[in-house]
């Protein structure tokens, strides 16, 4: 059997604030805009690193999905807002310069770096949607 060539091309974070979504993504963590699209009085903004033009970020309206029902969108609101409901894990090789000016931004840091018993070292921090962003250091 072969191997498959398989790449991660997008992921999907809810965002519950369009307008501090894209400032966040854009402005702190300095992503450039892909896409912005308005459909049904909701936004779907797709962000990513410039220098990897493969790899990007939709940033879409909790229980959009037409198949999720009324309480399946409330327990999705109501996660966000306790952070519990979506993880990112993104990585650089200056955590240290990344953390000071996350901090120095309205980023809601969680946890300072840190070395971690299971052999990483990483930061946390939450966007405007409660979404857990942890940031490894590359070695």
């Amino acid at each position: 059997m072969t191997a498959m060539d398989l790449t991660i091309h997008a992921t999907f974070l809810p965002q519950d604030d369009p307008d501090a979504s894209l400032a966040f993504y854009r402005d702190t963590l300095g992503f450039e805009v892909r896409n912005d699209v308005g459909y049904g009085g909701k936004r779907w903004i797709t962000v990513g690193p410039a220098d990897r033009p493969g790899t990007s970020i939709v940033l879409y309206p909790p229980g959009a999905d037409p198949g999720v029902t009324d309480d399946e969108r409330r327990t999705i609101i109501e996660m966000m807002a306790k952070g519990t409901y979506a993880v990112i894990l993104m990585a650089t090789r200056d955590l240290d310069g990344t953390f000071e000016r996350l901090q120095a931004s309205d980023a809601d840091v969680v946890q300072e770096p840190t070395e971690q018993p299971y052999g990483v070292r990483d930061c946390a921090f939450r966007d405007p949607a409660g979404n857990l962003i942890r940031i490894q250091e590359l070695r």
